[in-house]
């Protein structure tokens, strides 16, 4: 698009103030301005998505209830699948170690171990199972972001690849959205720049069909591909117990669980919503949602989702063509005034606008979830101390190491 082109869009959506950002432009280009207007009319309306319909349980596989026989089924069908080249692993690492104390992409973070950053960890969990399978090695798709593509790429070539071939890592940008004041008016962060977002892990569909990634995977005869965050220190992205899980079952989705450790823990849960599976996320669930127990005192919906995923690539094709609904956030964000002033609001003054990737699940009738235990496969680095710290990971790491519960 070009400038004049551009600032007639600007106009005609009423975002005229941003016709000054020269400089960038070529961000501003790249902003689908009526997805922006609607979305910021949905924010007035109070569409923010949310667990609107009949809220029921949902039916769960507790993994270690599973009788031997069929555990070993499972876990013999999912080595076949990765035998015989039919899986892959997708890992959304778009996001920055700010929150860490860390200057640069996430997965570039070292926890402290023997491998040293979150990308080494994944990798050589990815190459071992691969071998212990007797396979070639698994496709491995990384989600970034246009803030840290460039410095991911530059990682993984820095560490020669982590052993990987680079013919079977591929990497993909997701979508970015801007940040929209009360007033419809998209934020400035600086005179010269725009707030720009995210558009939640429910985009990496759109951002799989969009950029290749699909196609690719039918191409070379992949038939079900994990989705996972880079940030849990103990995610099992090859699986084979939850990938013959899955495919013997013919879910087009499947989800791993793990009890929460009280109700207000910071996760959506699994349920069922008008009969189709689903996760209310914990900033939408009602306080008498997450405090109901049954008869045994446990908790009716208490099976986290901690976005551990499998999709059958037709599902992947189906959510990705036409993407997912928005839900929007009130967020606190600084802002450029009318006098070119950066200013840094005492409440929220913004939206923004997130897909969740659970809003997938409620597209097909059924979906399996299998529940896990939180030390073997949950050990999120979120926080530079404290809970889910690179301390607490490093702790939940070395321990499920001894106990040879890593692969």
């Amino acid at each position: 698009m070009d400038l004049e082109t551009l600032k007639t869009e600007l106009n005609k959506y009423g975002q005229s103030e941003l016709t000054a950002l020269i400089d960038a432009a070529a961000t501003i280009s790249k902003i689908d301005l009526g997805l922006v207007s609607k979305l910021y009319d949905m924010a007035k309306e109070g569409k923010a998505g949310g667990a609107e319909g009949a809220i029921t349980p949902i039916p769960v596989t507790v993994a270690a209830e599973l009788a031997p026989a069929l555990r070993r089924k499972y876990i013999e069908a999912g080595e076949e699948l990765i035998r015989k080249g039919g899986f892959a692993a997708v890992t959304m690492a778009g996001g920055q170690g700010t929150r860490l104390g860390h200057n640069g992409p996430k997965g570039t973070f070292d926890i402290g171990v023997e491998e040293h950053s979150l990308f080494e960890i994944q990798a050589k969990r990815l190459l071992r199972r691969a071998a212990l399978c007797g396979a070639a090695q698994i496709p491995w798709y990384i989600m970034t972001s246009e803030e840290n593509d460039a410095a991911t790429r530059a990682f993984f070539v820095e560490n020669g690849w982590f052993g990987y071939d680079p013919a079977n890592v591929r990497f993909f940008t997701q979508f970015m959205l801007p940040m929209v004041d009360f007033d419809g008016k998209i934020v400035r962060d600086t005179p010269v720049s725009v707030k720009m977002g995210a558009d939640g892990h429910g985009g990496i569909f759109r951002a799989m069909h969009a950029r290749g990634i699909v196609s690719d995977m039918k191409e070379r005869g992949i038939k079900y591909a994990f989705i996972g965050g880079i940030d849990n220190v103990l995610v099992k992205l090859c699986d084979p117990l939850f990938i013959g899980f899955a495919c013997l079952n013919r879910y087009p989705c499947a989800g791993k669980s793990l009890i929460k450790r009280d109700p207000y823990e910071k996760a959506g849960v699994f349920c069922l919503k008008d009969g189709r599976p689903y996760v209310v996320e914990y900033t939408e669930i009602s306080d008498e949602m997450a405090k109901a127990v049954n008869e045994k005192n446990e908790f009716i919906y208490g099976d986290a989702h901690i976005l551990c995923n499998i999709f059958s690539v037709e599902a992947l094709e189906d959510a990705g063509s036409e993407g997912l609904p928005y839900h929007v956030a009130v967020k606190k964000t600084k802002f450029v005034d009318a006098d070119g002033q950066i200013v840094m609001p005492d409440k929220p003054n913004a939206y923004k606008f997130e897909a969740f990737i659970f809003d997938a699940f409620c597209r097909y009738e059924k979906m399996g979830i299998l529940r896990v235990k939180r030390e073997d496969e949950f050990a999120p680095v979120k926080n530079r101390e404290g809970e889910d710290s690179p301390e607490t990971a490093r702790e939940l790491y070395r321990s499920a190491k001894e106990r040879n519960m890593l692969d």
